[in-house]
Formats: structure tokens, sequence, C-alpha cells
């Protein structure tokens, strides 16, 4: 609950209707679901107009309206008005006014792959022994995170946030809303460059997260990663760094590391076994990552390991389904070289009496390297599947240099679309049971598509 006062004093905004001492239930930026008592605060986005449904809001019962552009007094009618210059930053400046409420932890997970996924596992993990407030899902932009942190009440116990990227200067943003005590980064990678230019500058974006931790400011840093490993060496924007890794020593080291029966075993610092039940072993990391935080917060290695032994990856995150009796590894949640290579390995790694097809969309938000890093797929490619379909301009350029005479592959079809994809993967190739087909590529290929009837 808000008074009015302390809405305009955190968004610095103007009231023009209205009582300040009035109290308010709760913040809303949805007219179909508010609920009477409610703010709503009108976004204006790229897409959408959220000030064409004030009157909605208002119908439903809104008590007071966070708007960009004055309303009329016979409009408003009994509830307050304020007035800002911004209303996403009104609504991210209301969430970080709440977090500042809280004295408990809060963790907030960014990194070029494998963000949900840790934060789900930490998730899944810290659940055991404290109630948690996430982030849902993958809203994890300027919306996302203040919606989030604005669900906080005094049951919980602990706060875990996804935060996401693709310009600069918008990781230290949404930590500026959140306010983390703890921050982890899975890892600096090839993706979104179209905005952040090289690695180089995804690590600085990535990095903003640790310069804006507050006490007592833990970060937990990928150790295999070159350019986090520079960060831990200057101790960036952190009072405590804790690393985790399995190639160069740290803190949490997985070693031992077995495929066995669809499933990973490893060991943590030689004595820890635990288990993860995918086909993934990037996602080690991501375990290690969940494994320094519990063990900071208290957590002993056997409940650890008790949890990560039955956690559920995301959906659409190289899970294996089966349709029409045929094996798939979907990973059409999202694309980037990096997790490219990592399900090519798990489509190299798993056993297949038949062929491995492997349906491939464009990487997006590549900018100008965008040509050189699909054409860089293509040895790897040619070395692990028999039959391969590409959809879209760009995922073609990985086959185009294999083709026609030094390529091991049977067949490869270039296709416009997911749709012309998967009638080409039904009627021409045909996949059997004892096949294995791998699916994957950019949110906005909509390769999902390929699964449904």
């Amino acid at each position: 609950m808000f008074t009015v006062q302390e809405l305009v004093s955190a968004t610095q905004g103007r009231l023009t209707n209205g009582s300040p001492k009035s109290v308010v239930k709760g913040i809303s930026i949805d007219s179909r679901t508010i609920k009477a008592g409610q703010v709503f605060v009108a976004i204006k986005g790229s897409t959408f107009e959220g000030h064409l449904f004030i009157p909605a809001a208002l119908q439903k019962g809104a008590s007071c309206i966070i708007t960009q552009a004055p309303i009329l007094p016979k409009e408003i009618v009994a509830a307050a008005c304020i007035v800002v210059k911004d209303t996403t930053k009104a609504l991210g400046d209301i969430a970080r006014f709440h977090r500042k409420r809280f004295s408990i932890p809060v963790i907030a997970v960014t990194g070029s792959n494998g963000k949900t996924t840790t934060k789900e596992m930490l998730s899944w993990v810290l659940s055991k022994k404290w109630k948690v407030l996430r982030s849902e899902g993958t809203r994890n932009n300027h919306i996302g995170v203040p919606m989030a942190l604005l669900g906080l009440n005094r049951t919980q116990e602990l706060v875990i946030v996804e935060l996401g990227s693709n310009h600069f200067g918008e990781i230290g943003y949404l930590a500026g809303i959140a306010q983390p005590t703890l921050g982890i980064i899975t890892g600096i990678g090839s993706s979104h460059l179209e905005f952040l230019g090289d690695l180089t500058g995804v690590s600085r974006e990535k990095l903003s997260l640790i310069e804006k931790l507050i006490s007592p400011s833990v970060a937990v840093l990928n150790a295999d990663d070159p350019l986090l490993r520079k960060a831990m060496v200057k101790k960036r924007g952190a009072n405590i760094s804790v690393s985790f890794g399995i190639t160069h020593p740290a803190d949490f080291s997985a070693g031992d590391i077995r495929f066995v029966n669809g499933a990973w075993r490893f060991k943590v610092n030689k004595r820890h076994y635990c288990r993860l039940d995918t086909l993934g072993q990037f996602n080690i990391f991501n375990a290690l990552a969940t494994i320094a935080v519990a063990r900071i917060l208290g957590m002993g290695y056997k409940e650890i390991s008790a949890r990560l032994a039955k956690f559920s990856f995301p959906a659409r995150r190289l899970k294996m389904v089966r349709m029409h009796k045929v094996r798939f590894i979907d990973d059409t949640y999202n694309s980037n070289p990096s997790s490219v290579h990592h399900a090519l390995e798990a489509l190299a790694r798993t056993r297949v009496k038949g062929r491995r097809i492997f349906v491939m969309g464009d990487m997006l938000e590549l900018g100008a390297q965008t040509n050189a890093l699909h054409r860089q797929m293509g040895d790897r490619i040619a070395r692990i599947c028999d039959e391969v379909i590409t959809v879209g301009e760009f995922s073609r350029l990985s086959v185009e240099g294999i083709l026609p005479s030094d390529s091991p592959l049977k067949n490869v079809f270039c296709c416009a679309n997911s749709a012309e994809a998967k009638d080409i993967l039904f009627t021409k190739i045909i996949p059997k049971e004892d096949d294995l087909v791998l699916v994957k590529g950019s949110r906005g290929m909509r390769m999902e598509e390929i699964f449904s009837i």
C-alpha cells in the first residue's frame, strides 16, 4: 500500500487532483486486470499507448492515475492524478521506493546465457529453506523487473530477479531499481551485439550490475570467462567476489564430470556429488552459481544437491521431447553463437542409432558480425549433422561454405520461415524413431512453431 504523497515523492511528479493523504492498494499497468483501489500507470511504449485505457481503468475503480498528460477534472472524478515526465520511469521509481522498505537479500542474475535457468534453479533450491519472490519467466526488462519488485510483501524472505539488456545502460538502470545485495554474472558471450558492439561492450554492460550492488555487495562470477576473471582481479564494484568454474581455479569448482543415462554427474570441490537432469553440460555452470549463492546464505551441500537433482529445467531450453514417436531437442527459446555451440554439443553427445537432424533458425541481434558468426558454424554443423534445414536469410550462410562437394551432409534445405521448414521436415526428411532432431533459433524466428500440430 502507498499514500498518494509517497507516490508523488517517489516519482517527483505533480499532483493535479485528489488528496495526498489518500491510500492506494497496489500498482497496475493493465486496465483489463486492475482492481478497485489500485493505481493505474499509463505506460507509453513503442507498440502500445496506455493513456488510451485511462477511462477503462477509472471505470474499474482505479483510485489514482499516473500519466504523462494532465487529465481534465471532470474526467478524473474522485481519483487522484499524478503527472510525470515519463510513466515508464515512474514505474521504476515506485518499485525502487517499495524495494527500499525491505531489509532482505535481493539477488540479481545477468549474463549472455543461462540467466533464466540460473534464476529458476536458484529459486527452486532456496525455496527449500526460505520464502522466495522471483521475477516470472523472462520478464527481465524495464517493465518486468519493477512489476516483480512491486509484488514484494512481508511474507517473503528473499528476492531473485533476472536482468536483461540489449542497449548500454539498461543493466545499470534495472540494478538501480532492484538494489541487489548479491549479483551473479553467468558469462559473457556474443549476444545483442547489434547495439553492444563486441564482447568488450557486452562485458561492460553486464558488469554494471556489480557496480550497483549494495551492502554486503557480493559478486558471484564465472572464473572460466576471461573477461570476468579480469573483473575479479580488479575487484570491480563489489566488497566480496566469489568465483565458480570448471577449467580455472575457483571457489566453487566442478570436477569428475560424467554424462550418465541422460544426466550430468559431477563433484563440487572434489567432495560433494551433484546430479543434473539435462542434456547441456553448460548447465553445470548454472548449478555452480546456484551452489555458491546457497552456500553463502547458509545451506548445506546435501540439501542443495538433493534439490538440484529434482530441478525441472525451463521449457524450450534443450528439453528432450517426443512428437510423432520421434525424439526432438527443443531449444527454441532463443539463440546466439554460444548457445548454438552448446546445443550442437548435446546433439553430438546423445546416443543416436539413426540420423542427427538440425533445424536451425537465424541468430538475431548480432549487428555487423551477423554474417561472420553464422558462417563460423558451418564446420561444426558438417561434422555433427546428417540433415540440415536452415530458416532465414542468415542461417543459410552456415551451410553455404560446406556445399556441395566437400560436405558429409546427406541433405541441406534452406527455407524462408519455420512453416516451410516444418513442411520440409515432415514431408521430405521424414524423421523416424531412431533419429534425433535439434530445433533452435532466435525468438524472432518462431522456431517453436515446428512443434505445433
